[in-house]
């Protein structure tokens, strides 16, 4: 699960950070809402943590332009402003929970593993064409056919099969599977999307994984 962290005030974001890569999140953070929101708007991550009173763009402009993008990532949004018109705002403006500071860290995790569970018993799978990925195990099936997937195949094959067939640059992809600060390339996309077009080829799938120069990859299925 990935987790992106907006919020000014380094001390406490490095603090929430450390908190989650303890409990085994892969976590992000941006220092003012501007940055934020080029980050949130990529669509790579599972959850946003979204402080209110920050420089540049505020939280409440935050979660409306993401939204506006029609991204439907769960939004924790975090103030220090704890008035009953406060909290009606953060939630018109696009969050799914509003929590005041000063806030307990066992709260803060059990809000958000509400959030990802609210989340994963939405969608068990993904599907498209005649192909499914179950999410729990990584197994990609086709009918009577499966070919279960590395951990990096997993995240890309789940990007591609959200996606459709809206292109996702590989620039994209790299952020989401391996992250910003990571040295891969973009090479290590192309490789994995061979071994994807493989394990699709051996399951009898009917959808490709087809290449734009320049934009990216995205799904077909073929007639």
């Amino acid at each position: 699960m990935k987790i992106l962290i907006i919020e000014d005030e380094k001390l406490l974001a490095d603090s929430i950070k450390t908190l989650l890569l303890n409990k085994g999140f892969e976590v992000e953070v941006a220092y003012d809402g501007e940055t934020g929101t080029e980050y949130a708007e990529l669509g790579i991550y599972d959850l946003l943590i979204l402080d209110v009173m920050m420089p540049k763009m505020n939280g409440y402009e935050v979660a409306r332009k993401v939204r506006s993008q029609k991204c439907g990532t769960p939004i924790l949004m975090l103030t220090a402003k704890s008035s009953v018109e406060d909290r009606i705002t953060g939630l018109n403006a696009g969050a799914d929970y509003y929590l005041t500071k000063p806030f307990d860290t066992r709260e803060l995790l059990a809000c958000i593993n509400a959030l990802l569970r609210r989340q994963g018993t939405q969608v068990n799978e993904v599907t498209y064409g005649n192909t499914s990925l179950d999410l729990s195990s990584g197994i990609l099936i086709c009918g009577t056919n499966s070919v279960r997937l590395s951990a990096k195949e997993f995240d890309i094959m789940r990007f591609l099969l959200q996606s459709g067939s809206r292109n996702l640059s590989k620039e994209v992809i790299l952020a989401r599977v391996w992250g910003y600060d990571s040295d891969a390339v973009e090479n290590h996309v192309e490789v994995y999307v061979g071994f994807l077009r493989k394990k699709l080829a051996s399951i009898g799938s009917n959808i490709r994984i087809e290449a734009i120069r320049k934009m990216g990859y995205h799904l077909e299925v073929e007639g």
